[in-house]
């Protein structure tokens, strides 16, 4: 599978609008700023997107992209596809356009191997929807949340009167 950064962060893209779209529509720049993916590739992006029926734009003040469909119905193949990513593993192409030393057009030895890993990436990322990333990412956020709470609840040692402060309080 050649999935390129595009893909891959059309994706992230998507995660971070469907996650925070129930307070409106999501900017572009809110995007760019916490996942670090530069605007002007997210325009491309999201062009793509809404061409594809995936989001939707909301112009003028409090503007941004909201989904236009609901996240359970979106699939990463879905996205990738939408972006123009290839979803191609084989050399050859999906025809099987292989050329041999002597010139000639023929299909390659592992081209069914190959074509047969593409129908599983495909069927396994549109097995995956954007709600079911969501979730996952969710359920890390609160699994973080829940650790870090933990560790300021469980009080500190104090052992500023073993462990010097400073060189020259290992002096004394």
């Amino acid at each position: 599978m050649r999935l390129t950064t595009k893909g891959r962060f059309a994706v992230t893209a998507m995660i971070d609008l469907a996650m925070r779209q129930d307070g409106g529509p999501v900017t572009l720049a809110g995007i760019s700023q916490r996942q670090h993916i530069s605007l002007s590739y997210l325009e491309q992006l999201f062009g793509k997107l809404r061409r594809h029926e995936i989001v939707e734009s909301v112009r003028g003040p409090g503007g941004g992209y909201s989904l236009a469909r609901r996240a359970e119905d979106v699939t990463v193949a879905d996205i990738i596809i939408a972006v123009d990513e290839p979803l191609d593993a084989t050399q050859c192409g999906s025809k099987g356009n292989c050329e041999g030393q002597d010139g000639a057009k023929r299909q390659c030895m592992t081209h069914e191997l190959w074509a047969t890993l593409n129908q599983k990436m495909v069927e396994y990322l549109d097995s995956v929807s954007l709600k079911d990333l969501v979730e996952q990412q969710r359920n890390k956020q609160a699994q973080s949340s829940v650790l870090h709470d933990s560790r300021e609840a469980t009080p500190a040692r104090s052992l500023g009167a073993r462990i010097p402060n400073s060189v020259f309080d290992m002096a004394r």
